[in-house]
């Protein structure tokens, strides 16, 4: 298995996306100076004694009432019980570890006055793969994804559940059985391990890396779509797209015209075609998947920043011994990429429905009805079309901004909120929903292939149709559909249908 040594401040995407995947994580031991030298602050600020948010005050609304000091580890007990306050189905384990890397990552950065032995639990909980587990609703993206990092920080002082090889167990119990002590939190501890977006921007992260896939097997569909279709390739001419300067469009096209080159399909049609023009679900494939593959880009850099930055409250500056209130815990950044990527995964997958709809109805694709040998007596692709048709729908209706709502919370001293949570929280099911409307254009467009043998499409697309056919059989006569659904739908989601087209570079988003 892969391992990932975090460098607080400089992690990439790339890595961030094989601790999703289940790498081993690690903290950059050079990271642990600053960590103390944090913690070592705030013990010199509270000498001074002074009143500083978080550390010997109220939280919130309740910020002017002074906490004395025999109460201040009290004070962080208490904001971590009474912030684990979610409900909801428990996050996806893969999800959670994101989570804690990312938390890790940015306590790491000695901004936020964490004991050592706090961030070294933290990270014992990634390496024996104890994972909190976490309501995955409650956050509004205010102060931070506050109730599910409390159902975290809740784990690591001894309370709440921890999944262990995928069962929950009650927390004490799990940390005892891996030799593991709960912390007792130190003046500003809890407070740090509740702020922030780590929450959010682990989900719009897993989203961001499944997007990846869905787009690059897109690219691949839409090519064999327009195989089956026997539609051209001029619309992928690179004199085009370089006149727009649109990055996404041109990298975009120059892939369908490798994915496309050396067709005896695309030769047969060259001479004596009556169509002028391509509907534009094959024709505008550059400037649709383009312009998603830039909106994904551009997500991902917030994200990156995001991931590498300090997002809790006060940040301690041990140079100068001040804790300063700010709102780096307010996740509008992480709402904004979420919202993009909701819209490019929706349009993605709207795309891919169009082709569909384009094979099966013979008017447009020149393809038997449905495209089935027998249309009447059998029904074909009839349905498989209609559940592409609503899971886009579906899509269409998540892929309101989460970003414009807001709601006041904590007796209107948090008046603006990101909504992050519930923008992030709706991305993967959307990305699956695209994911299986891309499965059934790979199954039509196969299937619509099939019918100009002997001709063959290109190598890489030649490769894929084997892929398909490896797992599915063409449809002669109707028979029990989902199952072929299923197998297509692993291929999509697994990336095999990418990974098959060899030869053929197909652009990325989080490198």
């Amino acid at each position: 298995m892969n391992r990932v040594t975090l460098r607080p401040g400089d992690v990439g995407l790339a890595d961030w996306r094989a601790v999703y995947r289940g790498a081993e994580v690690r903290l950059d031991p050079g990271a642990q100076p600053a960590i103390a030298q944090s913690a070592a602050a705030v013990t010199r600020i509270l000498a001074k004694g002074e009143p500083v948010y978080g550390i010997n005050t109220g939280f919130g609304k309740l910020a002017s009432v002074r906490i004395e000091a025999c109460d201040l580890a009290t004070l962080q007990r208490n904001i971590v019980l009474s912030h684990a306050a979610g409900v909801g189905e428990p996050t996806p384990v893969p999800i959670v570890r994101l989570m804690l890397a990312l938390k890790l990552a940015s306590l790491a950065q000695g901004a936020s006055g964490v004991q050592p032995q706090t961030m070294a639990l933290l990270e014992a909980l990634l390496i024996r793969g104890l994972t909190p587990v976490i309501p995955g609703q409650g956050s509004v993206g205010a102060s931070g994804d506050l109730a599910p990092l409390a159902h975290m920080a809740a784990t690591m002082i001894g309370v709440g559940g921890i999944s262990v090889g995928g069962a929950p167990r009650p927390a004490a119990e799990a940390l005892a059985e891996a030799g593991l002590s709960p912390l007792a939190l130190g003046p500003k501890e809890g407070l740090a391990l509740l702020n922030g977006t780590q929450f959010s921007t682990a989900h719009a992260l897993a989203a961001l890396f499944e997007a990846e896939v869905l787009f690059r097997s897109a690219l691949v569909t839409g090519a064999l779509s327009t195989e089956a279709a026997r539609g051209s390739d001029t619309p992928f001419d690179h004199r085009i797209h370089v006149l727009r300067r649109q990055p996404g469009q041109i990298e975009t096209a120059d892939a369908l015209r490798v994915l496309m080159a050396g067709s005896a399909i695309r030769a047969s049609h060259l001479k004596d075609d009556e169509r002028v023009q391509d509907p534009y679900c094959l024709r505008c494939q550059p400037q649709v998947m383009g312009a998603a593959l830039d909106v994904l880009r551009q997500a991902a850099q917030t994200l990156a920043y995001e991931a590498n930055g300090v997002s809790d409250n006060p940040l301690i500056f041990p140079d100068t011994d001040e804790a300063l209130s700010g709102g780096n815990f307010h996740a509008e950044p992480v709402a904004f990429a979420a919202d993009m990527i909701a819209l490019a995964v929706c349009e993605i997958g709207s795309l891919a429905e169009r082709r569909v709809a384009m094979l099966v109805d013979p008017a447009l694709s020149g393809l038997p009805a449905f495209l089935t040998p027998k249309p009447g007596l059998n029904s074909g692709f009839m349905i498989p079309q209609v559940t592409a048709a609503a899971l886009v729908s579906e899509n269409k209706q998540k892929a309101y901004p989460a970003s414009v709502d807001s709601i006041p919370t904590s007796a209107n001293q948090e008046d603006h909120v990101s909504m992050a949570a519930h923008g992030a929280r709706r991305l993967l099911g959307m990305v699956e929903n695209a994911t299986a409307v891309v499965g059934i254009e790979l199954l039509a467009a196969a299937q619509g292939c099939d019918f100009h043998a002997p001709l063959k499409s290109s190598a890489p697309l030649e490769a894929v149709r084997a892929l398909v056919r490896s797992r599915v059989p063409h449809l002669d006569d109707d028979r029990h559909f989902h199952p072929d659904i299923a197998q297509a739908l692993e291929l999509v989601r697994s990336g095999a249908v990418a990974q098959a087209v060899v030869g053929a570079a197909l652009p990325g988003i989080a490198e």
